[in-house]
């Protein structure tokens, strides 16, 4: 059977087979998410510094081995055209969104902030969880700003940061890289949606109780008091036609390279038209974009290892259920980047089969005969992201500006033991048993 899924792995652009790599050449892939999860708290400064030269000095190891070693130059090439989708579309979100800025009136009750979220959840899938965070992000705390606490930016990155963009793969990285590899665009919402709909109805729920009691405790002068008169404003609307040409461009496949030609175009067109003011009152920079951009890097070219590897020898992970996969995708996607890990599973359900995830034609017959797979794979990857502050690249770009702006966050540790496990794992649960084990909706 390996031989056979061997032979079958994706030919690279200059022809024939992959051989097996080895299992030692995984580790700068372990390296490098061990690296992003642990050096910010070990030695912040330093990592700041020097990701750049980690990420793409570990990148650089893997790719030399491919060259020189197993001559698969164009398993390289296949990442590299995969890593410039990717972050092409990142970036032009990331830049287009940034010239929309939106003026709110202060004050928020339980029942606006529930609306607001649950707008933002349903816009993570059109402009991404990192647009629709960025784009949301300020508007909502300065809403809040009367009686701002650390629940209203955990559930953020809960509800809009991340399970709001399950839908499509503009949504999420890992469904966007699922896009990439063959997955029909609106698959994901035809087969997902309920299970989206729980998550986000369950976890809007629990913040309404939440902030309702938050309201009734705080001093009755907060409760009643009106902020300064502010109208509803939005600047930078150009955007929104930018903004459309780079959601219109996903659908592009062909030729090689105009979809992320269309976005340079649109993200062109955003620098030169939004009035500089526009952006600064958003306090927009390209350092988040530059560090996803670095790591990502790395972890594009270290991650084809592993993949290989778990296509040849997925079955010694003893995966056989969509349960195991929803819970292994889940919590190796909130301590690790749900994106990689998203492919690393789908890999292995993929070769647990005999069919390579590099294959367009094997992903659409599993899809035909494994959905269900597939399904918890996607719902795992997506919703676990909120479970740290690592588990998706917005997160910590949200409780970034929320510190900013005078919010009190709660740290890495506590955001986890005092937030995600008690509210997050309950709900997961419930998601695992009805959907994947009693497989009641």
């Amino acid at each position: 059977m390996p031989d056979m899924i061997s032979a079958l792995l994706l030919a690279s652009l200059a022809g024939g087979a992959i051989p097996d790599p080895p299992g030692l050449l995984i580790v700068p892939f372990a390296l490098l998410l061990a690296a992003i999860a642990l050096m910010p708290f070990i030695n912040g400064p330093w990592w700041h510094q020097h990701y750049p030269k980690v990420a793409a000095g570990l990148g650089a190891l893997v790719a030399v081995y491919y060259l020189l070693v197993l001559r698969a130059p164009g398993r390289m090439l296949d990442a590299g055209h995969e890593y410039v989708s990717f972050i092409t579309l990142v970036g032009s979100l990331y830049v287009v969104v940034g010239g929309i800025h939106i003026r709110v009136k202060g004050e928020a009750t339980p029942a606006i902030n529930v609306l607001y979220l649950l707008i933002g959840a349903v816009a993570a899938n059109f402009i991404g969880t990192t647009g629709a965070s960025m784009l949301m992000i300020r508007p909502y705390l300065r809403m809040n700003k009367i009686r701002i606490s650390a629940y209203h930016v955990v559930f953020f990155i809960f509800i809009v940061s991340n399970v709001g963009g399950g839908l499509t793969p503009i949504g999420d990285p890992p469904l966007f890289l699922g896009y990439l590899k063959g997955v029909p665009f609106f698959w994901v919402m035809q087969n997902c949606w309920a299970a989206w709909a729980v998550c986000i109805g369950g976890l809007l729920a629990i913040f309404y109780v939440i902030d309702v009691r938050s309201l009734h405790r705080a001093p009755e002068r907060i409760q009643h008091e009106v902020e300064e008169p502010e109208e509803w404003r939005f600047d930078g609307l150009i955007n929104l036609v930018f903004l459309a040409l780079v959601i219109a461009s996903v659908f592009v496949t062909n030729p090689l390279f105009l979809r992320e030609a269309i976005m340079v175009v649109a993200v062109a067109g955003s620098l030169y038209f939004t009035p500089r003011d526009v952006r600064a009152a958003n306090h927009f920079n390209y350092e988040p974009l530059r560090e996803v951009a670095w790591l990502f890097v790395g972890i594009f070219l270290t991650m084809v290892p592993a993949l290989d590897f778990l296509t040849r020898h997925s079955k010694a992970l003893g995966l056989d259920t969509e349960q195991k996969f929803f819970w292994f995708t889940g919590f190796l996607s909130g301590v690790l980047d749900n994106a990689p890990t998203y492919l690393t599973f789908l890999a292995a359900a993929m070769g647990n089969l005999g069919l390579s995830v590099e294959n367009r034609d094997h992903v659409q017959q599993f899809i035909q005969t494994h959905d269900h797979f597939l399904i918890a794979i996607s719902v795992g990857a997506v919703f676990f992201g909120a479970l740290t502050y690592i588990g998706n690249a917005p997160n910590f770009m949200v409780k970034s500006i929320a510190e900013s702006m005078g919010v009190k966050v709660p740290a890495f540790l506590p955001y986890i033991y005092k937030y995600a496990l008690p509210l997050l794992i309950p709900l997961f649960a419930i998601i695992s048993l009805v959907f994947f084990h009693f497989k009641w909706l």
